[in-house]
């Protein structure tokens, strides 16, 4: 007899709830989109690299694809221009979907306070979780992440609403 089924006794069977079990694998298996439009964009790389390794988290690469993603992490400066794309590729995603703004550009348009600037992406699409820096570095946007993965934790499956079922 092994030593972990000495100290777990007979206790084939373990309880859960739905909610707690589907957010669990959400949050094990969130796909971020391939999205990175100026120097945060470089940290959000070096995220993925060996260093940091997202692949921890089950987001072992970014998604080029937005039918593929469930996560947006804009990283970078939102130009007027490229502010249709986003909302673009945000309605393509996956629901139920999430966005973490990443940098002070992307929160609030940084040092940029012009016409040609967004003075931050959620006058675009709805933000989860802002990422404060100019650059952020991959420390913090793991911490974002994670404060994410604890928002994903506390939904309930009732609570979702499926667009366009309405």
């Amino acid at each position: 007899m092994g030593v972990v089924s000495s100290k777990l006794g007979d206790l084939g069977v373990v309880t859960t709830t739905l909610d707690v079990a589907v957010n669990w694998a959400r949050t094990g298996a969130m796909w971020p989109l391939l999205f990175g439009l100026a120097c945060c964009a470089i940290e959000m790389m070096s995220t993925q690299a060996g260093n940091y390794d997202l692949s921890r988290f089950g987001m072992e690469l970014n998604r080029a694809s937005p039918r593929q993603s469930d996560l947006i992490i804009v990283a970078g400066r939102v130009t007027r221009k490229m502010a249709p794309v986003i909302r673009q590729l945000y309605d393509q995603m996956a629901a139920p979907r999430y966005v973490i703004s990443m940098g002070d550009c992307a929160s609030c348009g940084g040092v940029y306070n012009n016409y040609a600037i967004v003075q931050g992406v959620d006058e675009i699409i709805p933000v989860d979780v802002y990422v404060a820096g100019c650059p952020p570095r991959p420390e913090q946007l793991i911490h974002g992440i994670l404060t994410l993965h604890e928002r994903v934790q506390g939904e309930r499956l009732k609570n979702w609403v499926v667009e366009g079922a309405r």
